[in-house]
């Protein structure tokens, strides 16, 4: 099983900046695409920023040029750095993993969430 870790959540004035990390682990033989998302009170889950298997990443257009994953393969952590954050980014932001583990059986994982509040 594996199992994803978030961490950087926080409370933040409007126009300041978070850095978000998630961790995997377990018996992992490839993380193939991962990423985040969120979701706000009443909405639905979204996609904010994710790599796919190749490498190449997706973002969400709400957040072209103020937020940037990054990615340390040999820890399979990824992070999120958020810049010029608005009120309207307020949510808690899951981590999301697919690929497969070490016994072939493919996995998606999800993370328990981070709050992002982002308010004066």
């Amino acid at each position: 099983q594996v199992h994803l870790l978030e961490s950087g959540g926080g409370l933040v004035q409007p126009g300041g900046s978070l850095r978000l990390s998630c961790a995997a682990s377990g018996i992992i033989f490839s993380i193939d695409a991962m990423g985040w998302y969120r979701q706000a009170l009443g909405k639905e889950r979204e996609l904010v920023a994710r790599f796919n298997a190749g490498g190449s990443t997706n973002y969400a257009d709400f957040v072209k040029g103020r937020f940037t994953i990054s990615r340390e393969n040999a820890k399979n952590t990824v992070y999120l750095q958020m810049n010029s954050l608005q009120p309207e980014d307020t949510a808690v932001y899951y981590c999301n993993a697919v690929g497969y583990s070490s016994d072939f059986r493919p996995f998606s994982s999800w993370g328990q969430g981070t709050q992002v509040t982002v308010s004066s």
